[in-house]
């Protein structure tokens, strides 16, 4: 997005203003247009818009084709750096199809490091039924992604920092070996958020987020993008249409309404979220904290070349077992404990009873997610008021 003057304008300005015109009745913003269908003048104009000779002409909502929608897609995109977005009704919903629009019986996905235990099941158990295979690399086996690539490997997925771990890759390494070897690099970008980094820019050919997180920011939608060029996004949005995975317009008109303080919410959970880092990183209780704004992170190098702030989103460790754990958690006033992140309230959770619950005892072990794993979601309270909850439950 620029202006007038041709400069490109800064990211908190995209995030008001990118995608969204000045409404025909005066809106300053695009409104909400609740509609399933929309009429034309007469048949050449609706056959210009389903013959794509007006690519700007609403049709259907579950094609994608509502002004509201288009108009937040058109937002993320400018955040992103992409040519192109393509919402749906969950982060799910826009990882599966991703995979099926890009992997057929036979083909072959490389996972890196930890990922969200929805993403595993759909990796491990569902996408295997229909011929898809996925080699699943440990954080610390990322060196070994050349001899993990296949012939007909398609795609190369990770997340960045990860879910519960906080592991960082190098987006730009990763991209640049699964370009030699004909796969595509998908990056889920949930946890940074485009403030905090654009994988794009990077090298990948495709951005995920799921939207209900720091793009919603307040914990009252669901919803997921993906981001890249036209012809990546084109076999994506047909499976979109088809399996009818489009975002419903009230979700895209409140979406777009949250991505227009994005930037202010989560520079100030930059800033508290490190401070939250530190304070765990002296208390004895604690055996270790993961967050790249750590200088000891092992991923903090990585994190400082690619990332403009580290997030809200930490992991700890505390020392004890399952049940002392969640005996901390349950001392906790301010925190809630809840499943999701990204929002104003801060939140907690165990990986082992919520996020990767699903996922076997053994598969966590090996992955590095222990019972006293503590996943926080760092909102807009005080850090002041934040540590104090944490150190009452500790203590």
């Amino acid at each position: 997005m620029a202006g007038t003057d041709g400069r490109a304008r800064g990211f908190s300005t995209r995030c008001v203003h990118a995608g969204e015109p000045l409404d025909p009745q005066g809106g300053i913003h695009i409104p909400l247009y609740n509609h399933s269908t929309f009429g034309f003048p007469s048949t050449r104009a609706l056959l210009d818009v389903v013959e794509g000779r007006n690519p700007d002409g609403n049709l259907y909502t579950r094609y994608g084709l509502n002004p509201t929608n288009r108009a937040l897609e058109r937002k993320c995109a400018d955040l992103e750096g992409g040519a192109l977005c393509y919402a749906f009704a969950s982060g799910m919903a826009a990882e599966a199809a991703t995979f099926l629009a890009h992997c057929n019986a036979g083909d072959h996905i490389v996972c890196i490091g930890d990922v969200y235990g929805g993403t595993f099941e759909l990796l491990n158990d569902n996408l295997p039924t229909l011929g898809i295979e996925t080699t699943f690399l440990l954080g610390s086996e990322v060196d070994r992604l050349p001899e993990a690539i296949r012939e007909r490997t398609r795609i190369v997925f990770f997340e960045t920092p990860t879910n519960p771990n906080l592991e960082v890759f190098d987006i730009r390494g990763i991209a640049e070996t699964a370009k030699e070897r004909g796969a595509l690099t998908v990056v889920d970008n949930t946890f940074a958020s485009p403030v905090n980094q654009n994988p794009l820019a990077l090298g990948a050919d495709l951005v995920i987020h799921s939207a209900t997180k720091y793009l919603g920011g307040h914990s009252d939608l669901t919803g997921g993008l993906v981001i890249g060029s036209p012809e990546l996004l084109a076999p994506i949005g047909l499976w979109r249409k088809n399996l009818g995975q489009i975002m419903a317009p009230e979700v895209a008109f409140l979406l777009a309404r949250s991505i227009r303080t994005l930037s202010v919410r989560v520079r100030a959970q930059n800033r508290s979220a490190q401070q939250v880092a530190e304070f765990l990183e002296r208390h004895p209780k604690v055996l270790e904290v993961n967050y790249p704004g750590l200088p000891g992170f092992p991923g903090h190098g990585i994190a400082r070349s690619q990332m403009r702030g580290f997030g809200g989103m930490l992991s700890f460790v505390y020392d004890g077992d399952a049940e002392a754990t969640a005996a901390v958690v349950d001392r906790l006033r301010i925190f809630s404990i809840a499943a999701s992140l990204g929002g104003v309230e801060s939140l907690v959770t165990q990986p082992i009873t919520t996020t990767h619950h699903g996922m076997s005892p053994e598969e966590r072990r090996r992955r590095g997610i222990p019972d006293g794993m503590v996943r926080l979601s760092i909102g807009l309270e005080d850090p002041e008021d934040l540590i104090g909850d944490l150190a009452q439950a500790l203590g």
